[in-house]
């Protein structure tokens, strides 16, 4: 791999053996969960997650994240939380979202609830 090869996001690089790398897709979940809300688009995922120090609050709808405590990029393509942030809850919310009177389906999932709500969806 020279250089200019470029990565898509969310690659982890492992080296197998001297002078060759092999890059393998792990889907972060952030990315499972903003697929989640594609496929249930009447709802919207409400995630508090820990990272660097710091609380976030993410909204996912509709495939897109942004975080309701901190700036979120223009692009897409950055994600809103790195894939190593600690996932605290997440809140299933009916569509769109208000925040002075948000409309409860589920409330404090943790992720493993989370984890099988996605394999029910295929994700």
């Amino acid at each position: 791999m020279n250089d200019t090869t470029a990565l898509k996001p969310n690659t982890m690089l492992t080296k197998t053996e001297p002078d060759k790398v092999s890059a393998m897709i792990s889907p972060s979940i952030v990315h499972r969960l903003e697929q989640y809300t594609i496929k249930h688009r009447e709802e919207v995922l409400l995630v508090t997650a820990f990272f660097d120090g710091h609380e976030d609050q993410v909204a996912i709808f509709r495939g897109f994240s942004s975080s309701l405590m901190h700036p979120t990029a223009f692009d897409p393509d950055v994600p809103v939380l790195p894939d190593d942030a600690a996932i605290r809850s997440v809140d299933r919310l009916e569509g769109p979202y208000n925040p002075h009177s948000p409309r409860v389906i589920e409330c404090g999932l943790s992720l493993e609830q989370m984890e099988a709500l996605l394999q029910q969806s295929g994700l």
